[in-house]
Formats: C-alpha cells, sequence, structure tokens
C-alpha cells in the first residue's frame, strides 16, 4: 500500500516511541491536535488500530510494535546517513565518536589529547564497552578492537599493535601469600577473573586452563572492577601493561607471553576511511601506539 503523506507514519512512530501525544508533539514540534490527526487518518488507512488508548498514554498494539521497529530501522539508516554526510567536509571539526575497550585508554587519551590541540575544532566522544559498535549505522567513525581480525563487510581494517598483558599484584597481597619466583610457581596463590567463565580473552583462557577453578576467589564482569580487586589485594590479576606499568599501587609478579597477548585493529568504515577527521585519529592514535614501549607494534 502506497501512502502519500509519510508524516502520518514518523507521527505514529514516534507516538510509538515516547508513549504519549505531547511527547510526540513536543519531539516534532507540532500541536497535540496534529499528532492525533495523523494517528487517526494512519490507523484508518491501515485498517487496524496502532495503540491502545488510556489515561496515561498510548500503548502500541501488535501492529504498532511492527510500526516502531521499522521506524527504529529507518532512524538507523538517517543517522548513518547523517555521520557519512557529517564526515565529508573537508575540514577536522565537529563531531568525532571513537570506541574501544575500557583497558585501552592508555592509548586512546594520549591521542585525542594531541588530536584536541591540533585541531580544536573538534568534539570528542570516547564510548568504552564490551559490546562492537554498528560503524555502518554511524555509531562511531573509529573503533579499536582486540582479538581476531575483524571481518565485517564494508569496514577498513589496520593493524594497531599487539596487546601485552602481565600478571600483576599489589605490595600487600604479596605480603600476605609470597611472590610467585615464575609462571611454575603459581599453586596455592588467589586470582582475580571474569565473571563470564567463557571469556575469549587469551590470558583468561589460560588461566582456565592452567590454574584450578576454586583457585579465582574474585570475579567480575568489567575489566575497572577487576583491576581495583587487584590493587586491593584481592588476588594476582591479569593487567594491560600499558595501564599497569604506570600504576605504583601495582607489582608485575609475572612478565608478559605471548599466550596472554591480543592483536589490537583499527576499524573504519569504508564510506568515512578517506575522510580527514577520521584520518587525522588514526594517525594520532597510530603515532601514540608506535612510541609507546608497553605496546608492540603489529608484524607485516
Amino acid at each position: 500500500m502506497n501512502f502519500d503523506n509519510w508524516d502520518e507514519i514518523r507521527t505514529a512512530y514516534q507516538v510509538a516511541r515516547v508513549g504519549t501525544v505531547s511527547g510526540a508533539a513536543e519531539v516534532l514540534g507540532v500541536h497535540h491536535a496534529t499528532v492525533i490527526r495523523h494517528v487517526d487518518a494512519l490507523e484508518e488507512r491501515l485498517g487496524t488500530k496502532l495503540f491502545q488508548r488510556h489515561p496515561r498514554g498510548y500503548t502500541p498494539t501488535e501492529a504498532g510494535l511492527q510500526l516502531l521497529a521499522v521506524g527504529q530501522a529507518t532512524e538507523d539508516q538517517f543517522s548513518q546517513l547523517a555521520a557519512r554526510i557529517a564526515g565529508a567536509g573537508e575540514e577536522v571539526s565537529g563531531e568525532l565518536i571513537i570506541t574501544s575497550l575500557p583497558t585501552l585508554t592508555g592509548i586512546v587519551l594520549p591521542a585525542l589529547a594531541q588530536l584536541m590541540i591540533d585541531h580544536p575544532g573538534l568534539r570528542l566522544r570516547y564510548l568504552t564497552d564490551q559490546r562492537v559498535f554498528r560503524l555502518e549505522y554511524g555509531e562511531a567513525h573509529v573503533a579499536i578492537r582486540a582479538g581476531g581480525r575483524p571481518t565485517e563487510p564494508d569496514n577498513v581494517v589496520q593493524p594497531l599493535g599487539v596487546n601485552r598483558v602481565a600478571l600483576y599484584a599489589s605490595e600487600d597481597y604479596l605480603k600476605r601469600m609470597g611472590r610467585p619466583a615464575s609462571i611454575d610457581d603459581l599453586a596455592g596463590h588467589r586470582f582475580v577473573g571474569a565473571e563470564n567463565r567463557e571469556s575469549r580473552a587469551p590470558f583468561f583462557r589460560w588461566l582456565a586452563a592452567n590454574q584450578p577453578a576454586d583457585s579465582v576467589v574474585f570475579m567480575a564482569n568489567d575489566p575497572e572492577s577487576q583491576a581495583a580487586a587487584v590493587r586491593d589485594g584481592m588476588g594476582l590479576g591479569f593487567l594491560p601493561v600499558i595501564e599497569a606499568r604506570r600504576d605504583p599501587r601495582v607489582i608485575e609478579v609475572i612478565a608478559p607471553i605471548p599466550e596472554w597477548e591480543s592483536s589490537l585493529w583499527l576499524v573504519t568504515h569504508v564510506d568515512l576511511h578517506r575522510t580527514p577527521k577520521v584520518q587525522a585519529v588514526l594517525k594520532a592514535l597510530k603515532t601514540v601506539a608506535a612510541s609507546c614501549g608497553a605496546l608492540d607494534a603489529p608484524q607485516g
């Protein structure tokens, strides 16, 4: 069925998203009577009710939920388009979104600090999360990812380096439990681990394969809590060398080994890769990585 007035669909989507006529009217910048008229007209066209009306607002019916899903997908596509247009300018300015795992701030923040000095017109957003941000929907301009080489279509992938990880402890822990002489001297020690026992991190896979399960006495679902537990003497824990070697509260107990390493990748969307501001942040990140003694240069 063809629609002559897309405003009706857009209005109904906002009602479904916000849940009230007044809220949708505010988002759209129209009178609430216009919102009601658009919704009524669209329901008449479709021959079905999109909402259940009640004193607190509008609740989507099953048909309304389908409209909400389609509207969200459409909004995501427009966000993608807007991100591409915004990145197409020749000036290194405007919003720039960078994402990485939380443990990589030691690489990212020095690069972003220099980038802001070099290009004061930039407004930076740095997002750290375990989830993979969708570059194709404009969720980020540049992503730093760890592990196997990313394979999403339409992305440009470049090696950044190898993230080195060592085993650390606090001074209090070593006074209580003693300092292991080597990697083969870890019997009886206590460890800080991940809440997810199926973690893909190579050092946690090594821990699961080489130490008893009951030796992991503290588990957390985010790297910040794991690092805090190590600093507080709760056990031995794995920390990125780039962060830990600048932290006087932890002591390196076992030096990095290749089995604990993970490759780091710079990922950009093909449509934005060559824009000046994306190239500027890539250059800044590569410069910091190359000058950082705790991060091995990429091979090949």
